[in-house]
């Protein structure tokens, strides 16, 4: 594949007009359905079916959930299909099986972020047409063209002569760390001999391919709760309890958290709140945040910190101080013979121009879930970076990729299940 099929681009900018985020992938699911109808599979596994859907995380209410449903609907999702998706189980697992030969999965996730995109005239999807009509989510970090990847690879795979079984993934809810335990606690996953994993950009250009990403951060979210007691702020300011203050206190002494000997740990109070008005002593405060670690171990003292931090800011100001701990996920590290294999084959094709076999990551990623899963059973896995020149960085209003990018990665893929079929045969 010289250049990205046009079937595919338009596949990619369609996803790229209806972004959904996480648990809200309505449209993104049914449109996936729909390509892998057209390819023809054995099975395929929707929704609850593909999910552990206790092992959720970061599910929207009923009201939200209804609303990007009947959203979906006006962008002519049938009911049935809605129906399959209900509640917000969003996402699908294909089954090609295809004789004996090893089982290989590849995940790939599909949700976007909530957030606005850019309306420069001069930004892709603006002067081609594929913009969002609705300023409330956005495909920031290119999980269109991972869908769109994967689709291209069930393809191809279905139109191979590969030995074995591919399960494809299509992933919902990995930027709220939300889908990632859910699929590799489905069971699922438990006879795969093989795992990839991908993602676009990371910073490395089109034509680039980093075989093993390495350094995905153990994360934990929290939501800390600052209880006080109000007072009027001229006249009784001794009778309050400042709920703030308690709260302003824990976000400098988070920072504070020492580092740790055995390796990277991160902290970031990123949305803080509380109080009513200028002249009321504040009685609520809030920290919504997360902690990280290099391994889960470290990530575990980051959270022990956290909790002895909080809760001591909050007695220093006679306060009570309350931590929800909300989505997590683990650590995970990529198997030398998979992440080698993945490597030797990107040296075999035409359209990659540079290829590591490690790459940094210095973020997290769910997957890590599904590697781990894989791992324990016996199997290998990697997590593969497939570059792509894009304009602003990941997460921002003007993120974009190459769609070149996207042949690149069904060829990279595609080559590497064939390689795993014919290795492990």
């Amino acid at each position: 594949m010289t250049e990205t099929p046009e079937h595919l681009k338009q596949l990619r900018r369609d996803l790229h007009r209806h972004p959904e985020p996480a648990w809200r992938e309505f449209y993104t699911t049914a449109r996936i359905l729909e390509e892998i109808e057209r390819i023809g599979v054995d099975e395929v596994f929707v929704g609850s079916e593909a999910l552990d859907t206790a092992a959720r995380a970061g599910v929207p209410d009923h009201d939200e959930l209804a609303r990007w449903r009947e959203r979906a609907s006006e962008a002519g999702v049938d009911e049935a299909t809605l129906d399959r998706l209900d509640s917000g189980q969003t996402g699908a697992i294909a089954v090609l099986r295809r004789g004996d030969g090893p089982t290989v999965g590849l995940r790939v996730d599909i949700d976007a972020l909530p957030r606005t995109e850019s309306s420069d005239p001069e930004h892709a999807p603006v002067a081609e047409g594929f913009r969002p009509d609705h300023d409330d989510a956005m495909h920031a970090c290119g999980h269109d063209a991972h869908a769109t990847i994967g689709v291209g690879v069930l393809e191809a795979i279905a139109d191979s002569d590969f030995e074995g079984t591919l399960k494809l993934i299509f992933q919902p809810a990995e930027e709220v760390i939300g889908g990632g335990r859910a699929i590799a606690g489905s069971g699922h996953l438990d006879d795969v001999d093989a795992l990839l994993a991908i993602h676009i950009g990371l910073d490395y250009p089109t034509g680039g391919v980093v075989a093993g990403i390495e350094g995905m951060f153990a994360v934990s979210n929290f939501r800390a709760e600052f209880a006080g007691e109000s007072a009027h702020a001229g006249g009784h300011p001794d009778h309050g309890r400042n709920a703030v203050q308690a709260m302003t206190t824990a976000v400098g002494n988070l920072y504070a958290i020492p580092r740790h000997t055995d390796g990277a740990t991160r902290v970031n109070a990123g949305n803080v709140g509380g109080g009513s008005a200028s002249n009321v002593i504040p009685e609520s405060a809030y920290i919504e945040g997360e902690v990280r670690g290099g391994t889960t171990e470290l990530r575990e003292y980051m959270r022990e910190r956290a909790e002895t931090v909080i809760e001591s800011a909050a007695e220093m100001h006679d306060c009570e101080g309350s931590v929800d701990w909300g989505a997590q996920a683990p650590s995970a590290d990529p198997d030398p013979e998979l992440r080698r294999l993945v490597y030797d084959v990107a040296g075999t094709v035409d359209s990659v121009a540079s290829r590591r076999e490690r790459g940094e990551l210095g973020g997290s990623e769910d997957a890590t879930y599904l590697m781990r899963r894989v791992q324990e059973h016996g199997g290998e896995a990697t997590f593969v970076g497939i570059g792509t020149d894009h304009p602003g960085g990941h997460h921002t209003a003007t993120f974009d990729v190459d769609e070149t990018s996207i042949g690149i990665g069904v060829d990279v893929l595609t080559d590497a299940i064939l390689a795993i079929g014919e290795q492990k045969a």
